[in-house]
């Protein structure tokens, strides 16, 4: 199984090098894998790099998205841009191909002949190596970790993957309302009380462990309630594969991508004005508002950045390239990119290490996370070439699968890591 919470479980895709088909109970092969969410994965990992680099910066007052308020003209643009494309909008995308995926692992996992409660069974135990995985990754390195919060959303709502399409879009469009309410709440308490310290300042390593944890017990609440709506609509798009069979779904993947851009950008656009100081007047009903309509509209950008993989995958599918093999290879190994990001941004960034997060500008942070993201983008094509998969994926699919202790040691049906 690809267990990576950024990813979906892999679908075997019709391939032209073999004509022997997987078995139910083998891994899937990398070659035979749909390339529409792994290309996806992989570039929206450099929004992930993007939106998380600005928060190791310290020493300066940040506005509604935490972008630097005394940066220069160069940050003021990198504050609009990401603010308008990449705040927001990463985050959904990823909450639904992590929807997308518990579909196709419950699909894969019923195809082989398990019953229902088997398969929510091993839906839970993954969620709570998720869990697990979140909690080191919040303890050790990034107080903003997602990890847990999608590991405690798919614990909780499970249920959904068997749920019909009707109270899918109806759960989906009323916690919309709650999504709503939320980032209202937030927004109040920015104006009011400013942007709340981040642990990232914090020079002793120990004490630095106790501020994550601590940030990190505040923010999660609030990531869980992120995620949600693009969450279900990810599980509505997977029964429907239409990133599995792009080239059936091109149109509506293209209505999608085009609507979804357009009220992502206009929706976007007062707040990214507000960060990038170039809206200056602004009432705190106003900002407060922007910051809402920005949060809310984010979902439809990340739904259309997901779009735009899948019409980009049937586009370069007979010959995707070194570029789109090698963001491909990424996603696939997304997991172990997205925690290599964090080690990487620890190492440049924290004052306890090569101390830069303390020196450098927002245009600089966005730079350095350029160049970790390529990075992971390289080491994942080396592993790819060299035939290993991802090592967070490996530990997390044996943990999920390993066999119970007692009884009859049972021969789960292995699925690809």
């Amino acid at each position: 199984m690809y267990v990576s919470t950024l990813s979906p479980e892999p679908t075997a895709a019709p391939s032209s090098r073999s004509s022997k088909p997987n078995s139910p109970g083998s891994p899937t092969r990398l070659v035979d894998r749909s390339l529409a969410p792994d290309l996806a994965r992989g570039t929206m990992l450099l929004l992930i790099a993007l939106a998380h680099a600005h928060m190791y910066l310290y020493g300066n007052p940040t506005g509604f998205r935490g972008y630097d308020l005394e940066g220069g003209p160069l940050d003021r643009i990198v504050a609009g841009v990401q603010v308008l494309l990449v705040d927001g909008r990463a985050l959904p995308m990823f909450a639904a191909l992590f929807g997308y995926g518990l579909v196709q692992l419950a699909d894969r996992r019923l195809a082989a002949g398990a019953e229902w409660p088997d398969v929510r069974r091993l839906l839970r135990r993954r969620s709570r190596w998720l869990i697990a995985f979140g909690f080191v990754h919040a303890l050790l390195l990034f107080f903003g970790d997602i990890l847990f919060t999608y590991g405690l959303v798919a614990l909780v709502l499970v249920g959904m993957v068997r749920a019909r399409d009707r109270v899918l879009l109806w759960v989906a469009g009323l916690w919309t309302l709650v999504f709503a309410a939320t980032a209202m709440a937030l927004a109040w308490s920015i104006i009011t009380n400013g942007s709340p310290p981040l642990p990232t300042a914090v020079e002793s390593p120990l004490e630095a462990v106790g501020m994550r944890l601590a940030t990190w017990a505040a923010l999660g609440p609030t990531l869980a309630v992120d995620i949600i709506t693009p969450f279900l609509l990810g599980i509505w798009a997977a029964r429907r594969r239409l990133l599995d069979e792009p080239g059936r779904h091109r149109a509506l993947l293209a209505r999608v991508a085009v609507i979804g851009m357009a009220v992502t950008i206009v929706g976007g656009a007062p707040l990214a004005l507000a960060d990038a100081r170039v809206w200056t007047d602004w009432t705190e009903g106003a900002g407060a508002v922007a910051y809402v309509v920005h949060s809310v509209t984010g979902i439809a950008g990340g739904l259309a950045y997901a779009a735009l993989a899948g019409l980009v995958a049937h586009r370069f599918a007979a010959a995707p390239g070194r570029v789109v093999t090698a963001l491909a290879a990424c996603g696939q190994r997304s997991l172990t990119c997205y925690l290599l990001q964090s080690v990487l941004f620890v190492a440049i960034f924290a004052p306890f290490t090569a101390g830069l997060g303390g020196r450098l500008s927002d245009a600089g942070a966005s730079a350095v996370a350029v160049g970790v993201w390529m990075t992971t983008v390289l080491l994942a094509e080396g592993m790819r070439r060299s035939g290993r998969r991802g090592p967070a994926e490996m530990l997390l699919r044996r943990l999920t699968y390993r066999p119970r202790r007692s009884g009859t040691r049972p021969q789960p049906t292995r699925v690809a890591v």
